[in-house]
């Protein structure tokens, strides 16, 4: 989680963009961030793929009034609703984007080329239908909020009494890069999303970089099996309640429309 899914950057700016608060141009500038390009596949209407330009506006003709983030993983299918062949890419691709109000779905297949050095990244945006039912395992902003606080502190302390935690030069120097980027003017949501939700993803995203951190960093001083063991079992659920968090920030502002709050 050391870097922004892409469905989140999808689902915020497309967001702004339905609600007019932000120009086509601006929008897809957004979401492509470093990538070279991105395009829309299987948009009912369309025989090939098309640009972002062309598939919010043709999925906003369609009915979508919003979109929802899934991060699902293994045993954890986060945000999604089905149909299972929706959910099985949706899971291989640990992340997807569901519309509000239309039945559909978009699925980031990455594909990379170039020397090293100058890699181009091109992503296609693989459009599905999906079932049209309230998705998994969602917690509302102050659910996460709560959970994200009490993980954090519990395995804080598992981590540190085994002496595993994300530490050392490398894994300092990989916290830096990341504040770095952080703080580099970037907007951690798009216009219109509550403070709250800003709040959750920022804690969100450095708790998930931290939980990789930990994975990366070898086994550290759990020089047994059995201390191995409690560090995945205790890295586990605080990387499922970052990515619940996470997904209940993204998705905040279609909760909100739907409560009747904006």
């Amino acid at each position: 989680m050391l870097t922004e899914p892409r469905s989140g950057r999808l689902a915020a700016w497309g967001n702004a963009l339905l609600a007019g608060l932000v120009s086509p141009d601006e929008a897809v500038l957004a979401i492509v961030g470093e990538d070279a390009v991105h395009r829309v596949a299987g948009l009912p209407g369309e025989s090939a793929p098309v640009g972002l330009t062309l598939a919010l506006g043709r999925l906003r003709a369609l009915g979508a009034t919003g979109l929802r983030v899934a991060l699902p993983a293994p045993g954890h299918p986060l945000g999604l609703s089905g149909p299972p062949e929706f959910n099985a890419r949706a899971l291989e691709a640990e992340e997807a984007v569901i519309c509000h109000g239309a039945a559909l779905g978009m699925v980031p297949e990455v594909t990379e080329a170039g020397p090293e050095g100058d890699v181009h990244v091109e992503v296609v945006w693989h459009c599905l239908a999906v079932r049209e039912a309230p998705p998994a395992d969602v917690p509302s902003l102050g659910e996460a909020e709560r959970e994200l606080a009490e993980a954090l502190r519990e395995a804080t302390e598992v981590l540190t009494r085994l002496d595993v935690a994300a530490s050392g030069p490398v894994a300092a120097a990989a916290m830096e890069a990341y504040r770095a980027r952080a703080e580099r003017g970037r907007e951690v949501l798009a216009p219109g999303y509550p403070p709250r939700a800003v709040r959750v993803l920022e804690l969100a995203q450095r708790v998930g970089a931290l939980v990789s951190l930990a994975y990366e960093n070898g086994h550290g001083g759990a020089v047994s099996a059995a201390e191995m063991a409690a560090r995945a079992q205790a890295l586990r659920p605080v990387d499922r309640t970052a990515r619940r968090a996470q997904v209940a920030a993204y998705n905040a502002i279609v909760e909100e429309r739907e409560r009747g709050v904006r």
